[in-house]
């Protein structure tokens, strides 16, 4: 199973979604919210990126105070995996724990340290400049 991606930049503001094939995605095996990840490991070689969330295959996300590989039911208060909408409001929720496994199908990673080729070039994406509005001319 191939494991997406999601690359935020924080200077820029932009995010960007590549994927890993099953090979390079076994890098991350057993790896942690929260833990720092070489750039290289991935073929981006010269950055740096720490990793943020994620998501197994069935769309529960990862949360970073909850230890191991595993889903469980635990009553929530804030999210990851909740969102409360009256104070004080808790609930039983399902999330997966902390710990990257073969069931993760999405990490959310942070770009710490830039190399010195363009992220964008690293990926392969072609960033397509947004079309600048042209104001309507009055003739009065």
């Amino acid at each position: 199973m191939e494991m997406k991606l999601v690359i935020s930049e924080p200077k820029t503001g932009k995010s960007f979604q590549t994927e890993l094939d099953k090979v390079k995605s076994k890098v991350l095996n057993g790896m942690r919210v929260g833990q720092d990840l070489d750039g290289s490991l991935i073929g981006c070689a010269g950055y740096k990126f720490r990793i943020t969330g994620g998501t197994d295959k069935d769309g529960f996300p990862m949360r970073a105070d909850m230890l191991g590989m595993e889903r469980k039911r635990v009553l929530l208060s804030k999210g990851p995996g909740f969102r409360p909408e009256t104070t004080g409001e808790r609930r039983k929720k399902t999330i997966r724990g902390n710990t990257i496994g073969e069931d993760i199908a999405q990490v959310n990673l942070k770009v710490e340290a830039e190399g010195a080729t363009p992220f964008v070039q690293l990926l392969g994406i072609s960033v397509e400049p947004k079309p600048e509005k042209q104001e309507e001319k009055s003739n009065a």
